[in-house]
């Protein structure tokens, strides 16, 4: 996805860690529970949570892209592309359908390529979130009795994406390899509904997101003849499915499996369309996550796998991605 060909790394290169920017930056870690947070990578409070701590660790290794025609190209031999990104957040009721969150992600990059080895870190682009809950009691249910226990949870939220990692557009980062960032503000609105049916779960998420347009004078930290650039509007959607185990003394493990798809619109470069920025990504993922009965404590573990197929993608890396996560509810 790399727009830029002035740089001194090649194409191929560019396309394995640019896309990395995608995946941490993306609106796909707002996954929540409103009986307890029991599904992947959330710091959602649940329906009676005052306030969470939550943090997460990712995996993530890369295994190749899909070109601009959708095609699956493998990276060349002695290639070995990873990321490793820490999330810190929080999140706090501000009343009582409200909440708010923010996300700090800190990101190391280990890129080694034929000719190039790069070692870096830096903080990423950090995440603030509003959400309503247009529900006023807990929607889990064990049984069915009347129409009334089929009403599904929906949170309707806003997400601002800042720009504090290093990205092309300033002087922190010499090469693609050195990129935490998108360099640019992003305002995504998010839409989840779920419905629990003890001991089953199914979940829809979606968002749509847009950039701002900002203006350019050094890539890398080099000066450039100035333009002005944005990028194209950005669409996700997931479907779940997740069955909870009740274990001794209440706690529950939930098993949960999604289909995501990921994508960007057309970008601009001075008004005029940019197609190298238009992008998809296609992905499977497995999430484990063990709750305490009182639901303070919640451990998660998740698989992210993107198909390594064409057609699956465009523009964007084939990565797998492991997470391993802990929340602590003040309820």
């Amino acid at each position: 996805m790399k727009t830029f060909t002035r740089s001194p790394i090649s194409a191929a290169v560019v396309k394995s860690s640019m896309l990395v920017i995608a995946l941490f930056s993306s609106s796909t870690s707002f996954a929540a529970s409103c009986c307890g947070g029991g599904n992947p990578s959330s710091i959602l409070l649940p329906k009676f949570g005052e306030k969470m701590v939550d943090i997460s660790f990712d995996i993530e290794d890369y295994n190749g892209y899909w070109n601009q025609d959708g095609d699956y190209i493998e990276d060349p031999k002695g290639t070995d592309l990873n990321q490793y990104r820490l999330n810190l957040g929080y999140a706090q009721r501000l009343a009582d359908n409200w909440q708010a969150n923010i996300i700090v992600p800190y990101v190391w990059n280990d890129n080694e390529y034929p000719g190039i080895s790069s070692q870096e870190h830096a903080f990423g682009d950090a995440s603030m979130s509003f959400w309503y809950e247009a529900f006023d009691r807990v929607t889990c249910v064990y049984k069915v009795n009347t129409l009334a226990d089929l009403k599904p949870s929906i949170y309707l939220g806003g997400t601002l994406t800042l720009p504090t990692g290093s990205s092309a557009y300033g002087d922190s980062a010499e090469n693609s390899f050195e990129i935490t960032g998108r360099g640019m503000y992003r305002f995504d609105t998010n839409l989840i509904i779920e419905k629990t049916i003890y001991p089953y779960t199914l979940m829809l998420q979606g968002s749509y997101g847009k950039y701002l347009e900002r203006d350019i004078n050094q890539e890398y930290g080099k000066p450039v003849e100035p333009y002005t650039k944005r990028l194209g509007d950005r669409k996700f959607l997931s479907i779940s499915a997740g069955y909870t185990f009740f274990l001794e003394d209440l706690d529950t493990l939930t098993l949960t499996a999604a289909l995501a798809d990921l994508r960007e619109d057309v970008g601009e470069i001075d008004k005029e369309q940019d197609p190298q920025t238009e992008m998809k990504k296609q992905s499977f993922s497995l999430t484990s996550s063990y709750a305490s009965a009182d639901l303070r404590y919640i451990y998660k573990a998740t698989w992210s796998h993107a198909f390594q197929d064409d057609d699956r993608g465009m523009n964007f890396s084939v990565t797998d991605i492991l997470t391993l996560g802990f929340s602590y509810a003040f309820n």
